[in-house]
């Protein structure tokens, strides 16, 4: 059963995105992130603040590539981390509307990335963020591992990716992975909190520092057009790998992986 993007209003000028997917701690397949995609790409002047969040205490585990068949991983997994992933990126990334994330379970993956493409994240005391490439034989997007070394520097970033492990959300706050912490029976009332002081502030300053900082970030984050497709053809490279598909295997099935480099 594919996941869905639940939506409310629960405050003036206020919307609110949950990612419901309740059998797969809140994964990310197609639905919910073409749902992330569309929803915030036509979010209209008459909204202030949007709020992504997920439902039953969790975030997001990340991508949902358990599922896969084995004669049609390779192209499969590519098409959901490559595409709609990124069109829920991009869509958070163009949107003039202020994002907080609200965090209110272990948040891994491809859902970190996500609550990073978000302006501010407040988080749950207590829960765990995490980056599994390394444990999963996944070589990362150069332009997610860019938004980590904007947001938390490189050797945060390096720890992160190279380690595999996962922090706690006080470690998150120290290294300006999260912005704020709640404790978790107070998260919806802070997040919410955090979206109408942002909602009300002024629209013209808030829309137009937002495409400065984006122009600001964009202009420092340039390749060289072979060096971009030669890192494009890297990450491309790993759907069809051995490594890969025993490491979503070995994740799945909460074993150590077997690696034979290729």
């Amino acid at each position: 059963m594919a996941g869905e993007l639940l939506i409310d209003e629960p405050a003036d000028g206020v919307r609110r995105l949950t990612i419901s997917n309740r059998d797969k701690r809140n994964a990310l397949d197609h639905a919910i992130l073409d749902a992330i995609a569309e929803v915030v790409a036509r979010t209209a002047d008459d909204v202030g603040c949007l709020v992504l969040t997920g439902a039953d205490g969790m975030f997001s585990s990340g991508y949902d590539l358990g599922g896969i068949e084995d004669d049609v991983f390779a192209e499969e997994a590519e098409r959901l981390v490559a595409h709609p992933f990124a069109s829920a990126l991009e869509a958070l990334d163009a949107c003039d509307v202020p994002i907080v994330a609200a965090l209110p379970g272990h948040t891994i993956g491809g859902g970190l990335e996500l609550a990073l493409a978000c302006d501010l994240r407040i988080a749950a005391d207590g829960i765990r963020l995490g980056m599994p490439p390394a444990k999963l034989g996944l070589v990362y997007s150069h332009t997610g591992l860019r938004r980590f070394v904007d947001a938390i520097g490189e050797p945060r970033t390096r720890e992160l990716f190279l380690l595999g492990r996962t922090i706690d959300a006080r470690t998150a706050l120290t290294w300006g992975l999260v912005n704020e912490l709640a404790l978790s029976v107070d998260l919806e009332e802070a997040s919410l909190a955090m979206a109408g002081e942002l909602a009300a502030n002024a629209p013209l300053s808030v829309r137009g520092n937002k495409r400065v900082l984006r122009e600001l970030l964009r202009a420092r984050g340039v390749l060289d057009p072979v060096t971009e497709q030669e890192l494009i053809a890297l990450r491309q490279a790993c759907f069809a790998s051995e490594d890969f598909r025993e490491g979503v295997r070995a994740f799945a099935e909460k074993r150590p992986a077997r690696w034979r480099g290729r």
